[in-house]
């Protein structure tokens, strides 16, 4: 009996870990990723090498004074709203 639980058990958890990640789309409100890119370009960045939808923002990283950045960008208003060196 304790057996076919270990089973289920390792089944329901082989088939969570199989399930589709889902990502993040940009609202129809919010500014393109190229608008994004421009804001950040204007902020001095000197490369953007990642950069997507997440949890309500545009996020990413780019290099910026010779250093990698990670930016949130709000989706709205292409204001810069994270901009640390990434360690």
């Amino acid at each position: 009996m304790k057996r076919s639980a270990g089973f289920a058990v390792a089944g329901m958890l082989a088939g969570m870990t199989a399930m589709p990640v889902l990502a993040d789309q940009p609202g129809s409100d919010w500014i393109s990723m190229d608008q994004a890119r421009s804001a950040l370009m204007a902020a001095g960045y000197s490369s953007i090498t990642k950069i997507e939808a997440d949890d309500g923002h545009w996020e990413g990283e780019g290099m910026k004074n010779g250093q990698k950045h990670e930016f949130h960008v709000n989706p709205h208003t292409g204001a810069i709203t994270k901009d640390e060196v990434d360690r």
